[in-house]
């Protein structure tokens, strides 16, 4: 299993048993060193949600690209360009309702 640091946005391969994947608290990218265990790099990470995690039980963490001690963090296996290539497709797709 794979993820995309949030920082140099390079994938790094994880190791996993039994189909669960865990990333320690203090664990750092390979390629620039930052932290893996943060907000940005979990599955629950959402803008628009409150407090910006979509865990409702999750404590509020002020700076999401330190490593923090959140039990319900996952690895978002989906980060990356997947996210930016939908803000692109609406976007184009808002562009193509609107046009003249």
């Amino acid at each position: 299993m794979s993820i995309t640091c949030f920082h140099c946005k390079k994938p790094l391969e994880l190791a996993s048993s039994q189909s669960v994947t865990r990333i320690g608290f203090r664990d750092s990218c390979l390629y620039c060193h930052a932290d893996l265990h943060v907000c940005l790099n979990c599955e629950f990470h959402d803008q628009s949600a409150h407090h910006e995690c979509r865990e409702s039980s999750a404590e509020w963490v002020k700076n999401k690209e330190r490593s923090n001690i959140c039990e319900y963090f996952r690895p978002n296996t989906a980060a990356g360009a997947p996210a930016k290539d939908a803000k692109k497709g609406a976007l184009n797709a808002l562009d193509d309702l609107f046009k003249k």
